[in-house]
């Protein structure tokens, strides 16, 4: 879509070059949401392609994935074998409801910014204990939680002018068991509840996505029977906090929360550590 209110398109090289943030000012990266609808607020993109940043980057402790990353590359990592969670990638690639073409431009900090409770890449680095790096407005930086950034249906930790730089990921977290469940009411519709769980030595951590409104991280220190763990989801979820749409009803999502995080304790049973 044409968006013919918008005068003028920044393109910086540096963090330097960064304009001053103003009224009417929106970053482009992959741009899928933003030439979708009308967006008549805006005057000015500031285009984030020409910084370059390299879209994954491993080092000997983390996995960097610049927010401008796409989905198409994330999905195309090549993992090592010791990468026994890595799986989940492509699981998670794949929860997006959006074709192939779409995959290679939407950007992975693009769908934690949007922060929709569906969003997959979302659920896939909140579960792998992702932190966000963000370039602040003032020109400062500061990290945060993947599970904390996302705050609510459509809203996070951003200030206007505020930058998702990355997320990085511990490697340690590849090195764990893990689980993966998704529900949609139809068959290749967005996803009404999302959960992934990861077992270790420390014990369970489940994620939960898409039937909250934001996502919920419950972690336990031995892998629990299923009244132990229907008793954790039910303390720490309030029945306000599950998503209300066209998508699923929340009572129905609660539901199918805990029937797949169920699934998800039977299926880790057999990897007890």
């Amino acid at each position: 879509m044409d968006l013919n209110t918008v005068t003028f398109v920044a393109r910086p090289t540096t963090r330097e070059q960064l304009p001053t943030w103003t009224a009417g000012d929106a970053w482009l990266a992959g741009g899928t949401w933003l030439f979708s609808e009308p967006q008549t607020h805006l005057t000015r993109l500031i285009d984030l392609t020409d910084l370059k940043w390299p879209a994954l980057t491993v080092t000997d402790n983390e996995l960097q994935i610049a927010a401008t990353c796409t989905v198409a590359q994330l999905d195309a990592l090549p993992c090592p074998p010791d990468w026994i969670a890595s799986p989940l990638i492509n699981q998670c690639c794949r929860a997006f409801l959006a074709s192939f073409k779409i995959w290679k431009t939407a950007t992975v900090g693009g769908n934690l910014c949007m922060s929709l409770p569906a969003g997959p890449m979302i659920a896939l680095t909140a579960a792998l204990d992702g932190v966000c790096t963000i370039w602040k407005a003032d020109g400062s930086v500061d990290t945060i939680d993947v599970v904390d950034f996302v705050t609510g249906d459509q809203s996070n930790v951003l200030m206007p002018g505020d930058l998702l730089r990355s997320i990085a990921i511990p490697l340690a977290a590849f090195k764990r068991r893990s689980a993966f469940r998704q529900i949609s009411l139809t068959p290749v519709g967005r996803s009404a509840a999302l959960l992934i769980g990861s077992l270790d030595e420390d014990g369970l951590r489940l994620t939960i996505t898409a039937s909250t409104k934001r996502p919920v991280r419950i972690a336990l220190p031995t892998l629990p029977d299923t009244d132990t763990l229907e008793e954790a989801i039910l303390d720490r979820i309030p029945d306000n906090l599950y998503h209300d749409d066209v998508h699923g009803k929340p009572a129905w999502r609660k539901q199918m929360t805990l029937r797949l995080a169920e699934e998800i304790r039977a299926e880790l049973q057999g990897f007890k550590p």
